[in-house]
């Protein structure tokens, strides 16, 4: 036994010690399955509803990238604008990074119909530009779209619809101030009513032609903001660095951690939640862990001493614990990580949580969850189990190596 460890035959042994008690080696097989299942299947349940809420507050804004004027976010009022943007801006914006931009005016308004009065977001924009920027026309629950950047329709959200007590193909008034500060307003028709993934949504913003409110509010190939749209929410660096090579050295170009800081910080909040939970899970399983090695070491102390007195080195006796440990957390994580992928995947089409919608709601989330399964939380998950339960075996398999062979042969 002398020299390096001899590897193979250590770990046959280690296997085979491992199932002489196999209904203890079963029971915490089935803990850490359990445990590894239940720190990746909630850790997909609320990545997928922080993803939602983060995917569908970009879509509120839209986009990843905005430009504005300097002054714009301190004061969003039409006096605050920039040119529409021309050829070389979207010679410019042809990279890979993007993939899709519009223009639009978006200022404060109130739109009151015969009944009602309320004050909301209006959206003078190309109807082409916001599909391909990721409005779904098919939330379009009555009506129609707007046609093009001159209709003179309106689009408005079901719950402003109830609000107002209008319906379809009535007429509404829209009030908002010009860049003199004068009284702008422009009778509209409803021509369509959308459905939004949150409702509060539905009250916030309506969409008109971007030329028709230009018009109303007296400004020419101008407009209040730029949105870009890019392929990864968590990575927009690059995206940034192409919007500003291409927007006006003067204008403001502002990634959506900045225009939304709550949904930044709920970024970062759960990224560091999701480690905190990994480790909370697994350092409870660990006590179950030690106890199982502890109990373990304690039934072979004449076999310890024995396999010394034949010449096996303490450390070769550590070493061979620490095998039996990685083993049972190696099986525990396979049937964990199987019982967790065979839990999500049935689910990515969708949770319905109508039950509990109005709470759902109230956290900015939709009623419908969608479990998100990152090969990055499951490694996380996977590396926590074994760290953590290697650091868990050191003192079973230390404990095991220091017993001295005639006191450990002598114990009955």
């Amino acid at each position: 036994m002398s020299g390096s460890l001899p590897i193979g035959a250590l770990g046959r042994l280690a296997w085979r010690n491992l199932w002489r008690n196999y209904r203890r080696t079963l029971v915490m097989l089935l803990a850490i399955a359990v445990g590894v299942w239940a720190m990746i299947f909630m850790t997909a349940l609320m990545r997928g509803m922080v993803d939602q809420m983060i995917e569908d507050g970009i879509a509120a804004l839209p986009g990843y990238v905005q430009v504005h004027h300097p002054s714009y976010r301190d004061d969003p009022s039409i006096a605050n604008r920039i040119p529409e943007p021309d050829a070389a801006f979207s010679a410019a914006l042809d990279t890979p990074d993007v993939m899709a931009w519009t223009a639009r005016v978006r200022v404060p308004a109130m739109v009151s119909s015969e009944r009602d009065s309320r004050g909301v977001t209006l959206l003078g924009v190309d109807p082409a530009g916001e599909i391909a920027l990721g409005f779904d026309t098919e939330d379009i629950v009555a009506g129609r779209w707007l046609d093009g950047p001159d209709d003179s329709g309106l689009v408005v959200g079901r719950k402003l619809l109830e609000r107002l007590e209008t319906d379809l193909g009535k007429r509404v008034v829209l009030m908002s101030q010009d860049p003199n500060n004068d009284i702008a307003d422009r009778g509209f028709r409803v021509v369509g009513v959308y459905r939004a993934s949150l409702p509060v949504l539905e009250e916030t913003f309506v969409y008109a032609g971007k030329t028709r409110v230009q018009t109303m509010l007296g400004i020419t190939a101008q407009v209040s903001e730029i949105a870009v749209s890019g392929r990864d929410y968590r990575n927009v660096d690059g995206l940034v660095a192409a919007v500003s090579a291409a927007a006006d050295s003067e204008a403001e170009v502002v990634p959506w951690m900045e225009l939304d800081s709550y949904l930044d910080s709920m970024l970062r909040v759960m990224d560091g939640f999701v480690l905190v939970w990994m480790v909370v899970v697994f350092v409870a399983l660990s006590f179950g862990l030690v106890n199982t090695l502890m109990m373990a070491v304690f039934e072979r102390i004449r076999e310890f001493g024995l396999m010394q007195a034949l010449g096996m080195k303490p450390r070769a006796i550590m070493f061979q614990v620490l095998l039996e440990s990685l083993m049972l957390l190696t099986l525990g994580l396979l049937i964990g990580n199987i019982l967790a992928v065979a839990s999500v995947l049935p689910l990515s089409g969708g949770m319905d949580l109508g039950v509990v919608a109005e709470g759902m709601e109230m956290m900015g989330a939709a009623a419908v969850l969608y479990p998100a399964l990152k090969t990055g939380d499951v490694l996380l998950a996977n590396a926590v189990v074994i760290i953590l339960g290697i650091v868990t075996s050191l003192l079973p398999a230390w404990r095991a190596s220091r017993y001295r062979p005639v006191e450990a042969i002598a114990k009955t």
